[in-house]
């Protein structure tokens, strides 16, 4: 498995060899890309777009042209997102999650699966060369399935994709439903990456994971006081502290798990 360690630091692809999940979107904007030192996977950033709109504002061309930014200038990734549609319910009825309001996109289950493999053919027929992978999304066992029966019918054989990514389970992770969701399309024989997940998630379900990112480690560090001899705040944006988070987590994970673990 491969562990993405995500964060909203773009700069620290030229600090690090650790494998790096970074939102396209912090790079738009950005005068100078440094090029990586080590993997990194590339995130659309759809689960802020609808939170914040309800809808995508890039289109499927833009997104390209980000895309093909990032790969010249940073690096050949190993893999980007595609610009999918999380089934989360917030997500799509709306509301507030603490300080956070969701715009909601009042749209079915249904219709977010459709949309996610109409964007991933899209992007995919657009620029073939760039790593885009499927993603499947859903509420439930039977909506997972459905979703692979989409790209299926769409002539996608997810099976031989180098990545499928699994999204809208982060809060479902480490749940028996969570749990159940990633067997089923385990069972697939995909090779699954686990978006956000946390180690609770992991030590459940980590061995049928081809990959797994998370951000957790800023979350952690917020409530915490800083390390020893760091003058900030907290270590919510510290590499030092994300470093150490990230090998507390793979240590904690069961032995038998272990050798599964890419060693970058």
């Amino acid at each position: 498995m491969r562990f993405y360690l995500t964060t909203h630091k773009r700069h620290w692809v030229r600090l690090t060899s650790v494998p790096l999940f970074l939102k396209s979107e912090h790079f738009v904007n950005a005068v100078t890309l440094h090029p990586a030192r080590g993997p990194y996977a590339v995130d659309s950033g759809g689960f802020s777009e609808l939170q914040r709109h309800g809808r995508w504002t890039r289109s499927p061309r833009q997104y390209i042209e980000d895309l093909r930014r990032i790969w010249e200038h940073v690096g050949p990734y190993d893999w980007a997102a595609p610009q999918d549609w999380m089934c989360e319910d917030l997500i799509i009825h709306g509301g507030t999650a603490g300080p956070v309001t969701f715009a909601g996109t009042h749209l079915s289950v249904a219709e977010h699966q459709r949309r996610t493999v109409a964007n991933f053919l899209e992007l995919r027929s657009l620029a073939p060369e760039l790593r885009i992978v499927p993603v499947l999304q859903g509420r439930t066992v039977a909506d997972y399935e459905f979703c692979a029966e989409l790209y299926e019918r769409a002539g996608i054989d997810l099976a031989h994709e180098p990545t499928v990514g699994l999204g809208s389970v982060c809060r479902l992770q480490s749940t028996s439903e969570g749990a159940a969701i990633v067997t089923a399309m385990a069972t697939r024989k995909l090779k699954l990456h686990g978006f956000g997940f946390k180690t609770l998630g992991l030590q459940r379900v980590g061995h049928l994971l081809a990959s797994a990112d998370s951000a957790a480690w800023s979350y952690h560090a917020r409530r915490r006081p800083p390390l020893p001899g760091h003058t900030h705040k907290n270590c919510a944006n510290c590499i030092d502290y994300a470093m150490r988070w990230r090998t507390r987590v793979l240590d904690s994970l069961p032995p038998w798990q272990q050798p599964l673990l890419d060693a970058a």
